[in-house]
């Protein structure tokens, strides 16, 4: 058997990076809890890489994407020294109409879950450009077979607003594989058929707004990649369609993904392209409410407060219904600024904020109740209050087993973790017992 060959490539990164081994080992480490994949290599694993030992394709995803973060750059496996995942993170259909029905029919297809489940976020993903998408509907080719008009596009709107409805009662797992049949089965179709310019231009900004609910669904779920697949997709739809604002909404939500994964740089990035003057007051509150918590993100509580005041004075003036992909309202505000106070370092404000937002809060938002009054007791527990958390928490498991949703159920892991250590309380004890009597094994090991 022949000596492995040492990896000259990943050297060469590891110097430009300035890492130590041990550094590279736990920023790997990191990306791979994000991806729910957890990883435990330390600097003698970086030492056997080196050496030629290639990692398995899970691992090599996540050391390659830490590279990429710390670079500020793509870096590509073949010049990390490491052979490229057997499937790759994005389609290879050439346009708009081609790369939408392999995202959906992927997502439709359990066999694919596990290399949909496999994509990571990226910090170096490309966004395009306004105005290198506008224009961009000719890339959907007109058939032949059918004529469409506004009632087909009526239908796709209300289709996303069914399935939203879905997703705010009952968590994304189980409706975002409706959202990928509807862009396969109905859409796709639509987009093939012949239609008048103004006909055209509609259902492709149709067809953004449940690309861009996938996303948000996506995230739910812990499925960083997918999302921001289709949020790409939202965006080129949305250009082809020459709707600015519908843009500015995805680059919104993919600034809300990457704050919730901690990239603040990123968030305020994407929040200060999604930002336009030209919204109206509700669509205005919903961006810029985005740039005060990415701002507050980065530190820079001056700007965070101003744009939250933008916010809350938007919201006062907005007249506006809000849709399936715009639901601002004063819960959601009270959201925003309760994320704004917590990273400034106000936890007691935070508590205040979040609060409210959960008394604010519609009835039919199950997911969020129990998403958010998690949350809301994870804070009152920071702040010391045991007993008070508790019975938030016991709240939202209550509601816990109708929803359907990632992001529920890594709360419900962490309230599990951080209640442990407080069962000598009796309100924690009996917390405890609940969650054992009601959550699956996987959430409370």
């Amino acid at each position: 058997m022949g000596k492995r060959e040492s990896n000259a490539g990943l050297a060469r990164l590891i110097r430009e990076t300035g890492w130590t081994h041990a550094q590279l080992a736990r920023h790997t480490n990191s990306v791979g809890t994000e991806a729910n994949t957890p990883l435990r290599y330390d600097e003698s694993s970086v030492t056997h890489w080196l050496g030629g030992t290639v990692p398995r394709e899970g691992a090599r995803r996540c050391i390659v994407e830490a590279l990429r973060r710390k670079l500020n750059r793509h870096v590509t496996y073949a010049e990390a020294g490491f052979p490229p995942p057997r499937h790759g993170q994005s389609p290879t259909a050439g346009d708009v109409l081609e790369g939408l029905i392999e995202l959906g029919r992927s997502d439709m297809d359990p066999s694919r879950r596990g290399v949909l489940g496999a994509g990571l976020f990226s910090v170096t993903l490309t966004v395009p450009g306004w105005q290198d998408l506008v224009g961009r509907a000719e890339a959907v080719e007109a058939g032949k077979a059918s004529r469409i008009g506004m009632s087909d596009v009526q239908l796709v709107h209300d289709l996303t607003a069914k399935v939203s409805d879905l997703d705010y009662r009952f968590g994304g797992r189980h409706a975002r594989p409706v959202a990928a049949a509807v862009l396969v089965n109905t859409v796709a179709g639509y987009l093939r058929a012949d239609a008048s310019p103004e006909v055209r231009q509609a259902m492709l900004a149709a067809a953004a707004d449940l690309c861009y609910l996938a996303g948000y669904m996506a995230v739910d779920e812990g499925l960083h990649g997918l999302a921001q697949r289709y949020y790409v997709k939202s965006l080129e739809l949305a250009g082809g369609s020459g709707d600015r604002l519908r843009y500015c909404t995805t680059l919104r939500g993919m600034s809300v993904q990457a704050a919730g994964l901690g990239h603040g740089a990123k968030s305020l990035d994407l929040a200060d392209a999604a930002a336009t003057p030209a919204a109206d007051p509700r669509l205005r509150a919903f961006l810029v409410g985005q740039q005060a918590y990415a701002a507050a993100m980065t530190g820079d509580r001056t700007r965070a407060l101003r744009h939250m005041g933008e916010a809350e004075v938007a919201l006062e003036r907005a007249e506006s219904p809000f849709g399936a992909t715009g639901r601002y309202d004063p819960a959601a505000l009270n959201d925003h600024l309760s994320h704004m106070r917590y990273q400034l370092g106000d936890f007691a404000g935070s508590v205040e904020y979040l609060t409210q937002a959960n008394h604010l809060r519609s009835g039919n938002q199950r997911r969020s109740r129990v998403h958010r009054g998690a949350m809301l007791a994870e804070l009152q527990l920071k702040i010391g209050h045991l007993e008070e958390a508790c019975h938030t928490w016991s709240a939202a498991l209550d509601e816990w087993p109708m929803v359907h949703s990632g992001r529920a159920d890594d709360r419900m892991r962490t309230m599990v973790q951080l209640i442990r250590p407080h069962t000598k309380n009796a309100h924690a004890r009996t917390l405890y017992d609940q969650a054992r009597a009601t959550l699956p094994t996987r959430l409370i090991r």
